[in-house]
């Protein structure tokens, strides 16, 4: 379960698997919201549910989520840059 105004689990990880290429201009605002609220909430506030959510999907304030290292590592990130 996520915490109230932040986007829910499922959606987060359905959104983490697919393709930026794929994604529509609403799916990529629903993750840029989610992970400015994720940089505003003070992580002293969060469920432990939530932090692990925010880790998942790299909007606990890091460079780079663990799917997102994942699907680099395998080829399949948009990241060009390593």
């Amino acid at each position: 379960m996520s915490d109230a105004g932040r986007q829910d689990f499922t959606d987060k990880a359905s959104s983490a698997i697919k393709p930026d290429s794929q994604k529509g201009l609403g799916e990529k605002a629903k993750e840029n919201l989610d992970k400015a609220a994720a940089t505003v909430q003070p992580d002293s506030t969060k469920s432990d549910s939530q932090k692990a959510g925010d880790k998942l999907s790299g909007s606990d304030k890091s460079d780079e989520s663990i799917i997102d290292k994942a699907k680099n590592a395998v080829g399949l990130g948009g990241n060009t840059n390593h």
